[in-house]
């Protein structure tokens, strides 16, 4: 993932849900509208986000990979500045791709700024056309790839490799259960209960890999109290993709 696909303002949950009733009142219920927001109102306990009609739903936002969100910030703040500062000054297009993990609590993450600015100053413009891996760079603790070409869109560009990861589905689960739980107590009441499983993440989340993380975190079937399960892509705020994904589960 490149920094430019990444800079855009999150949805609160009230807009994200908001914006799915909005998409249900279009697409088979319609003149369906948010009526509570249990959550904003119960200051005694825990509740669900909101009930829509004949809807008891609950929002929750989900990690690709452990502390997504957490490594995200901290790689931006030491590369966001740079990609903007050079973006527009490099005669060639270079791409600048970190190993996942390489900004850690304990750095001094302004250091590593000012080293990886000085080695595009200094070193970029010496390297040859072509891919390249850079060891012992000075004031970088990590080694990493570039790859540097004569474009039409010169800039410079940061990524991250994508690590190996198997434990989604299992993460996944765990954190589900937990809101599973306060919508059952509303199953209880008959409503039709609602999971909007939400991901920002363009490069590594897809509907496919949820679907396969769903049907692999409940291989025995919807879990008692929940009737669907809906998936949120706000990778692209103003095209938000609501994608259905209770036949992954229910068996």
């Amino acid at each position: 993932m490149n920094t430019a696909a990444k800079i855009h303002s999150k949805l609160t949950d009230k807009e994200l849900i908001g914006r799915f009733v909005e998409y249900l009142s279009k697409n088979g219920r319609p003149g369906i509208t948010v009526t509570d927001w249990p959550d904003k109102r119960n200051r005694q306990s825990s509740d669900i986000d909101a009930i829509a009609g004949s809807l008891a739903i609950e929002h929750s936002s989900v990690d690709t990979i452990p502390n997504q969100r957490r490594d995200s910030a901290r790689f931006l703040r030491v590369v966001e500045a740079l990609e903007d500062e050079f973006n527009s000054k490099l005669p060639f297009r270079l791409s600048v791709t970190f190993p996942y993990e390489a900004i850690q609590s304990g750095q001094n993450w302004s250091e590593i700024t000012s080293a990886v600015r000085d080695w595009l100053l200094n070193e970029a413009p010496k390297l040859e056309m072509g891919s390249h891996i850079v060891r012992s760079a000075i004031g970088i603790p990590f080694e990493f790839r570039v790859m540097k070409k004569n474009s039409n869109r010169n800039g410079l560009l940061f990524g991250r490799m994508a690590p190996k990861d198997q434990s989604f589905p299992s993460r996944l689960k765990k954190q589900l259960d937990q809101k599973i739980d306060k919508l059952s107590l509303y199953k209880a009441k008959n409503k039709n209960t609602v999971l909007l499983v939400e991901s920002d993440d363009v490069a590594l989340m897809n509907d496919g890999f949820m679907w396969e993380g769903l049907r692999l975190a409940y291989p025995n079937g919807m879990p008692k109290g929940l009737d669907e399960i809906w998936f949120a892509d706000t990778s692209i705020p103003e095209e938000i993709i609501f994608t259905n994904m209770t036949k992954a589960v229910d068996r």
